[in-house]
Order: C-alpha cells, then structure tokens, then sequence
C-alpha cells in the first residue's frame, strides 16, 4: 500500500497544528491520487509543536528559522508552507516580514525545486493580497479574477509568495496549489500581532467570562472562515488532480461576510445571555487602517466547484469553538 511523506512548516501554529493532526488521523489524497496514510511527517517551525504530535512516532521535529533547519528536510510528495510572520506584525517589522514572508518563503520553494521528484506543494496566502486603491474605485465584491492591490507589506508579501509558486510550477520545480485564507475565527489562545486577531477575541472572551476590545467601527464589513472549513480547504487543494485545479493563480477560499455588531449579537443568541456586553468598543487607528483595506465580500465559483462552501452563519463559528474547546459558555 502507498504511504506519503509530507512536511508541514509553521507546524507550532494553530492551523499547522490542525493541519498536521489531520495529516496523521488517516489516510488523504495527493494529486488525484487515492487517499493513503502519511507514514512520516516532518513538522518544522521556531517553537515546538504540540505534545501529541512531537510524541508520535511517525513524526520528525525540526525546531529553527526555515534557513536553519530546510537542509535537513528529506524529499517528501507534498509540503504545507503555513509559516509566516502576521500582518500586524510584518507591517510593524518591515525586515522580519520580508525574511519570514518572502526570503523563507522561497527557500522552501529552493528545497522543493532540489528533489529528485517534484513535490506538491500548497501555500497558504491571504484576502490581504487585496485591497482597495487609494488611487482608483472602492473594491466591491471580488471574484475569480479580480486583481490584487495589497495595501499592506504583509499582502505584498503574500502576492509575491503567489507568484513565485505559479512561477516554480510552470518551469516544473514543483506542482503549485496557492490558497487565499479568509480571517480564521475562532481561533483559541491568546490574541497574537494579526490585524485580524480582534475577530477571534471578541467572541473567544466574553464565552470565557472576559472582557474583549474591537478596535474598529462595529459596522465593519469583514469576511470570516472557521478553522474546520479552512483546513478543509488546504486539504482540497493538495486533494485534487492537476486538471481540476485548473490556473496556477492562487483560489479564494469561501467566507461568510459579517460585521463585529453582528458577531456580537450572535454570541447572546448561542449564549442566551447578555455576553455581548463584555466586548469594549475602543478604537485603534493603526488597526482599523490595515484591516479596512481587506475586502469583505468574495464570490467564490473556483471554490465551489471543488465542493468547498462557507459556513452558514456567525453562529456556527461561535458552536465551532465551543465544541472544540469542550467547555459551555458563561
């Protein structure tokens, strides 16, 4: 029986952790393949991954910057580059964007042109590769087509991640699937430097007893996935035969469209309190300039018809999390 061998990058993140946890629970598709287990998985970040994963025998752990650590990565059928540096945080460290975004970025894409076999490989971008125009009309619904103007140093730094996978694709170094995720929310923890991380915080909070601060206008317009229908969707892309991917331009992963005065009040419907009233409206500047350029609304055909869909409604998000976290609202 086929097994696959694969590496994940940014294994210690949230979505790697998922991801790798998947790759391990049974067998997955490759390239149109037949699904197969993984019987090694080369898990790579700066910290440590989750004990579980570090403690099971299939898996290899590699702990350093990419550039310390891809020499000792062995040919594999497919890679995750999930690893990068947050929005908020590449804007404010413009070097550390550009070595952990773009630099690491194509040193992976290096380690998988040096294989004797081209790997597939999936890359997760972001809807920061979008923008609007300071310049030209506002930015309405984006589609299939609609052209990236990132108005950030972390969304240029995710289109040129884009382009230099569809550009190792073309010339055969590897087989290039590129992602755009959606902000995922909810995401467990404590808030990190993404933009976006007020969107996991002002329902993860007050569900936890405590007190969350949105640092934009409620009315926002924003576009949100849940961590299991992203990681449905990374997995899609690394499922499917080259024909049915179709472009090498990278795919928009489904959202629902909603604003934080509607997450709000969606957390007293699930809850049935007045949770709502934990969540300080306190605005920030700074985040609300990086986060009001993202669009909010996408039609995603190129998605669906690889069977990917949205989730229903902000609702779902919240029962999302809390069954995953096993813990009832307070």
């Amino acid at each position: 029986m086929r097994h696959h061998r694969a590496v994940v990058t940014g294994a210690a993140g949230f979505l790697g952790t998922l991801l790798a946890r998947r790759l391990l629970a049974g067998p997955v598709p490759l390239d149109g393949g037949p699904p197969a287990p993984v019987d090694e998985l080369v898990l790579l970040d700066l910290a440590p991954p989750a004990p579980d994963l570090a403690a099971d025998p299939r898996t290899t752990v590699l702990t350093g910057s990419l550039a310390e650590v891809l020499d000792r990565v062995p040919d594999v059928d497919a890679v995750f580059h999930l690893a990068g540096v947050v929005s908020g945080a590449a804007e404010a460290d413009f070097d550390l964007g550009m070595a952990t975004n773009l630099d690491a970025t194509r040193a992976v894409l290096e380690r998988a042109r040096a294989q004797a076999r081209p790997p597939l490989l999936v890359f997760t971008s972001s809807l920061a590769v979008f923008g609007a125009d300071p310049a030209g009309p506002a930015l309405g619904t984006v589609d299939d087509d609609t052209l990236p103007r990132p108005q950030s140093s972390y969304g240029v730094q995710k289109f040129i991640g884009e382009q230099l996978v569809a550009d190792y694709t073309r010339k055969g170094f590897l087989r290039g699937r590129s992602v755009r995720l959606m902000t995922v929310s909810v995401r467990p923890g404590r808030p990190n430097a993404a933009a976006s991380s007020f969107l996991s915080s002002i329902l993860r909070e007050p569900l936890a007893g405590q007190r969350a601060t949105c640092p934009v206008p409620p009315d926002t317009p924003v576009a949100l996935s849940s961590p299991p229908r992203t990681l449905e969707g990374i997995l899609r892309a690394a499922a499917v035969a080259e024909a049915a991917w179709g472009s090498r331009t990278a795919m928009n992963l489904p959202s629902i469209t909603t604003t934080p005065r509607e997450m709000v009040e969606a957390l007293d419907r699930v809850t049935g309190r007045d949770t709502g009233r934990l969540v300080d409206w306190i605005p920030d500047p700074a985040i609300a300039a990086i986060v009001g350029t993202w669009p909010a609304r996408f039609t995603t055909d190129r998605a669906a018809a690889l069977g990917l869909r949205p989730d229903d409604a902000v609702d779902d998000l919240i029962r999302h999390h809390l069954a995953a976290s096993g813990e009832p609202p307070r």
